[in-house]
């Protein structure tokens, strides 16, 4: 006898196989299912119930994780698409793209000698949101489309999306030295 097969993330969810998630239905079948697994609930029971217990919950904080992420639903859509993501080899040779986000570095970098440092920060940081904005809207109508050609396109988007990613994550760093700074 065959197992069953894993039911996708979304499945997990209640939910369609969209880029479009209903946050709300998400982080309320997220709380019933901790709620109904939670190890905490099988203290008493047997080993095995337990390690099952156990992992379930890490794959429901995986696929809630995941599903919430623009970035990582996309990606994971992707996936169950078929389409073979290669971390490696996959970059964008968006030249536009490409110098955007070394302008961006530079500005970056450049924060810290800016007559109002959190202010140029700030202006930075709303760019750098814009921009991932757009990203995920543009992924979106890419992964409705559905074909091979917008897969490919969809992919590119998540690595623009991932090096937006990082940016946001280095203006966060910054902003919170530059508290440092001040105290």
């Amino acid at each position: 006898m065959a197992a069953d097969p894993v039911p996708s993330h979304f499945e997990l969810f209640d939910l369609p196989p969209s880029f479009g998630v209903d946050t709300g239905q998400l982080e309320l079948r997220y709380r019933e299912l901790q709620r109904n697994l939670h190890p905490d609930r099988f203290v008493n029971a047997g080993d095995r119930e337990r390690l099952l217990s156990v992992h379930q919950a890490a794959w429901i904080n995986e696929a809630y994780r995941t599903l919430k992420d623009p970035l990582l639903r996309g990606r994971y859509l992707l996936e169950l698409a078929g389409y073979a993501f290669d971390d490696e080899h996959h970059t964008t040779r968006d030249a536009a793209f490409l110098m955007e986000q070394m302008e961006l570095r530079e500005a970056l970098s450049g924060v810290r000698g800016e007559d109002d440092a959190f202010d140029a920060l700030g202006s930075i940081m709303q760019r750098i949101g814009a921009d991932l904005s757009a990203l995920e809207t543009q992924l979106g109508d890419q992964l409705a489309a559905g074909d091979s050609d917008a897969q490919a396109a969809a992919a590119d988007t998540l690595v623009k999306m991932q090096f937006f990613r990082k940016l946001q994550d280095e203006a966060v760093e910054l902003e919170v030295a530059l508290e440092d700074e001040m105290a």
